[in-house]
């Protein structure tokens, strides 16, 4: 059985947005699901465009690479919601999504990081390497947590946190300070959930 540490435990930013745009995010699952198109190829979809996007940064092209990133972000988002309606079991869904979620982060550093090898700029490629190491911790962490009976979703800097630092800064042609933000902040939050579950461990 699943608990977490503090059962009070304040939603996360992602649970937010989802209660935000939930009124926004029905009706076009609705008509998706309409159209007979299956959750899984919405996952897919946003994975193999956030990889077309990275390919752009690796280019160079900043803005067009952060416009598909920030493109594909709500069409990944939609895939709950149609499972949800589809009434489809949310496991396997849930799984696949996970992964691509990490793909599509890693497809996005290693064009950043191809960017800054072509520019010879060895700090900003070191940079690079530790905000996906962050990113890759802190959904490791969770992960591991669950198979010792934690779910930990506490964090300055969650998946959705980091899509938000990351998409607008390559839009706007500063790719490093998005990279600044998500090394700190995603290692950060890798350190704050490792002590979220000492702390469930030793109260259990």
């Amino acid at each position: 059985m699943e608990f977490s540490v503090d059962q009070k435990e304040r939603p996360t930013f992602t649970d937010r947005l989802r209660l935000i745009f939930k009124d926004v995010l029905g009706p076009i699952a609705r008509f998706l699901n309409r159209l007979g198109i299956h959750p899984n190829t919405l996952t897919i979809t946003g994975m193999l465009g956030t990889a077309v996007g990275a390919y752009f940064v690796s280019q160079g092209d900043l803005v067009l690479g952060g416009a598909l990133v920030i493109l594909m972000g709500p069409i990944d988002a939609m895939d709950g919601a149609v499972a949800r309606l589809r009434g489809e079991p949310e496991d396997f869904g849930a799984f696949v999504d996970s992964v691509s979620d990490r793909y599509s982060e890693l497809f996005i550093f290693a064009g950043l990081l191809w960017y800054y090898l072509q520019e010879a700029n060895w700090l900003a490629c070191m940079l690079v390497f530790a905000a996906a190491a962050g990113s890759v911790l802190v959904s490791y962490i969770r992960a591991r947590a669950q198979s010792l009976g934690f779910d930990t979703k506490v964090g300055l800097l969650t998946r959705v946190e980091r899509y938000f630092v990351v998409g607008p800064s390559l839009l706007f042609k500063a790719p490093l300070i998005g990279v600044v933000i998500v090394a700190i902040g995603a290692n950060f939050t890798a350190l704050q959930r490792i002590f979220h579950v000492r702390q469930g461990i030793r109260k259990r």
